[in-house]
């Protein structure tokens, strides 16, 4: 019987999911500001045996016609936010065995930054961290503020983002020998200099050169997490992933895109089955169902076109509202402009490619209505529920979910007290949490470090330097 794994997707904003749910009562989320907010969740995750806490991040910000809605600021829809990143080693101590997943852009940063930033988090939380890469979000208001002259188109974006992470491996697994640290106070010896390997990267679009200054961390490489259900996405995972996180929208085709990244998976000889995959799920339970319909309600009550339209434009750069309402999305295409370079997840889903009918622009304002970004939506008391979780493991062949919580962290506690012990009671969670760091407790791995079947692993230093690819030749 295959067990379901479990994280909770965030922010560090007042919502999850570009929909409207900080003014309800029950959410808490508009204390983001507050580390004991973000504590509380945490701790309550660590101890109902979910094993990471996911957050999403970005420097971008929704934009229609160049600017900032004034409904983005008003009702918070993605916007304003914080870097995650500066709160998961409090987190870290505040928790035992909770791991910690931030995401981290390939198109900003230089590798060696970020190589820098994962390997400090690493040694922080006991090897509990883990890195979501992205090639971007909200990419025209990124490349503006950052001053780029034009956004990278986006497989492009993900051809870059392959050698980002090739030179960030060689980082991790190929600058210091298991053994190089020692800390010896008697012999006066705190690293051995001959086990210290100089790197000499020469790619296309990155270069280092030199001594990566990090010890090796309990994982060495953080556990890597791709989100992305592109074609070019999909590929990108299967090529490096071990956990990907996949948009639902149908069953049918989350299934698909399961295949898909584990078929791509075993030509790159990897062990399609050591990848974990999980779907992004909104779960809304009470003890009886008509409770769960009610407190849903509630939610749905709040969200209008205005704000499905505020979302979907900073996620993929269409104003729906500017929109024919009802002419599906390729009435930009007939007006001369671009569909498609940044959310193609987002897009794609409007856009069949097997000849169907594709959504009317008031379909997809229908649709989007309080699910924004969000994947699966399920919805009832905890037998219905955990019923449903268990159908879709089966149907999809996925491994896990991430719930985005509506009303954090109310709705997070309703789930750890109803759903978790009707999950253990059948046998699809285990009755005492994992332990270990985050790539032992998702991966089952016997060990801390990769697998040997992932090519980060052909970085990996060895005494005499073993020989690697020309594009990242490490050498003494």
């Amino acid at each position: 019987m295959k067990q379901i794994h479990l994280g909770v997707f965030e922010v560090a904003g007042p919502q999850v999911g570009g929909t409207l749910s900080w003014p309800h009562p029950l959410a808490e989320s508009a204390r983001f500001h507050e580390l004991d907010h973000w504590i509380h969740i945490a701790q309550l995750l660590d101890g109902a045996g979910f094993d990471f806490l996911f957050f999403a991040d970005g420097f971008g910000f929704p934009s229609i016609g160049g600017d900032l809605p004034e409904m983005a600021a008003r009702g918070g829809i993605n916007f304003p936010s914080m870097d995650p990143a500066m709160m998961i080693s409090a987190l870290a101590h505040e928790t035992e065995r909770l791991g910690f997943v931030v995401t981290s852009s390939t198109g900003l940063d230089h590798p060696v930054q970020t190589a820098r930033r994962f390997a400090t988090l690493d040694h922080l939380t006991g090897g509990r961290v883990g890195w979501n890469i992205v090639t971007g979000a909200s990419q025209n208001t990124v490349a503006e503020l950052f001053g780029h002259e034009t956004m990278n188109a986006h497989d492009a974006r993900y051809d870059q983002a392959d050698e980002y992470l090739d030179l960030a491996m060689t980082l991790w697994e190929g600058s210091w020998e298991d053994d190089a640290f020692v800390a010896d106070k008697e012999a006066q010896i705190l690293a051995h200099r001959d086990k210290l390997h100089r790197h000499e990267f020469v790619g296309e679009h990155f270069r280092s050169s030199g001594y990566f200054t990090v010890d090796p961390s309990p994982q060495r490489t953080p556990v890597l997490f791709q989100a992305g259900t592109s074609a070019r996405g999909r590929a990108y995972a299967a090529r490096n992933a071990e956990c990907v996180f996949v948009q639902g929208t149908t069953v049918e085709q989350t299934a698909f895109n399961v295949a898909d990244i584990r078929a791509k998976a075993a030509e790159w000889g990897r062990d399609p089955n050591s990848l974990k995959i999980m779907v992004g799920l909104t779960v809304t339970v009470a003890p009886t169902h008509d409770k769960a319909v009610a407190l849903r309600a509630e939610f749905d009550d709040l969200q209008t076109d205005e704000v499905v339209a505020v979302l979907y434009a900073g996620n993929t750069g269409i104003d729906l509202l500017s929109l024919d309402p009802t002419r599906d999305l390729t009435q930009i295409l007939d007006a001369g402009g671009p569909i498609g370079q940044m959310g193609q997840s987002n897009i794609d889903r409007f856009v069949p490619k097997d000849g169907s009918t594709p959504p009317t622009v008031r379909e997809i304002l229908d649709q989007l209505s309080g699910r924004g970004t969000r994947g699966l939506q399920l919805t009832g008391s905890t037998t219905e529920v955990a019923d449903e979780l268990e159908r879709l493991i089966d149907a999809t062949d996925l491994d896990g979910f991430l719930l985005e919580p509506i009303f954090a962290p109310g709705d997070l506690e309703d789930f750890a007290r109803l759903v978790v012990p009707e999950l253990r009671r059948r046998g699809r969670m285990p009755a005492e949490p994992g332990t270990g760091t985050l790539r032992e407790q998702m991966l089952g791995r016997p060990g801390p470090h990769l697998s040997p079947d992932h090519p980060g692993t052909r970085f990996k230093v060895s005494r005499p330097a073993a020989t690697t690819p020309a594009s990242a030749m490490v050498s003494e």
